[in-house]
């Protein structure tokens, strides 16, 4: 049986395997919400993230090799979009709580890049940080040296139900 190999979209990126879905595109995104019920505070932190009007599939922590910088708006309302999330909700007033995630970009773009995701009660700043060394740490027990850390958090005080989210979305173009 020979191995049909394709490009995607014009990506210039060859795919032995035209059928899955493998994501060429990235962006990082956070927001925060309050509101009377929890799932309306997670929609408004969706929203807030300009992610609100996205099908999101959960996703495990891999950045496809290649993958570039891309901007989420520019997609029709409703894609169904990969997404690495860490979010969290509370329902006691004056409580702090974060949500942070980080990309780890190794110096081989051949090599998949890692995702980390993760939510905390504390500051923006700590969990932002815990997650930046969670990307080190992932792409050093691969074997691989880093090129860049990038990462993005959001912090609640909570004043009915907040919630606080942040992820990095993953589409095909």
């Amino acid at each position: 049986m020979a191995l049909n190999i394709t490009s995607f979209g014009g990506s210039g990126i060859i795919q032995p395997f035209p059928r899955l879905y493998v994501p060429n595109r990235y962006q990082l995104v956070s927001g925060t919400g309050d509101a009377p019920m929890t799932l309306n505070a997670f929609d408004r932190a969706l929203r807030a993230a300009g992610a609100g009007d996205f099908n999101l599939v959960k996703v495990s922590s891999i950045l496809p090799a290649g993958s570039r910088k891309g901007v989420v708006n520019e997609l029709p309302r409703g894609a169904i979009l990969f997404s690495a999330l860490g979010s969290i909700m509370s329902d006691r007033p004056g409580e702090v709580i974060s949500a942070a995630v980080s990309v780890g970009i190794p110096a081989d773009h051949s090599r998949n890049g890692v995702l980390m995701e993760g939510s905390f009660r504390c500051s923006a700043a700590e969990a932002e940080e815990k997650l930046r060394q969670m990307a080190r740490t992932g792409l050093e027990d691969r074997g691989l040296e880093i090129e860049s850390i990038e990462s993005i958090a959001a912090e609640h005080q909570v004043r009915q139900t907040g919630a606080a989210m942040a992820a990095v979305l993953m589409w095909i173009v």
